[in-house]
């Protein structure tokens, strides 16, 4: 998984610009203030479904990226299945880390 991507979460967490846990994320999708909501790769397939239809409905974008520990590490916390982004500066500058490559790539021998 992508170090930047990793670290910009746990800087968008220190900010105080993230909701975790279904029912957190879902009250901030309906409510208008998610921007970006990250779902680990290894959820379930209903909570798979839940968010996905959620965020279709309400238009907010949704990353299917890393592992549940991966994402609960990256923001200081246990293993999270969801996080909700509320902030818009956060969620594109997110975004963007995961479309472009590392600047550095490795050569192989």
């Amino acid at each position: 998984m992508n170090p930047k991507f990793l670290s910009q979460l746990g800087l968008a967490m220190r900010a105080g610009k993230l909701v975790t846990g279904d029912e957190g994320v879902f009250k901030a999708i309906r409510a208008g203030e998610a921007k970006l909501v990250i779902m680990a790769a290894d959820a379930s397939a209903n909570t798979r479904k839940k968010f996905q239809d959620k965020c279709h409905f309400y238009g907010v974008t949704l990353m299917e990226i890393g592992t549940k520990y991966e994402l609960g590490r990256s923001i200081g916390k246990e293993m999270r299945v969801t996080i909700g982004v509320l902030d818009g500066g956060f969620a594109q500058m997110l975004q963007k880390s995961q479309e472009n490559p590392a600047e550095v790539k490795h050569i192989d021998q």
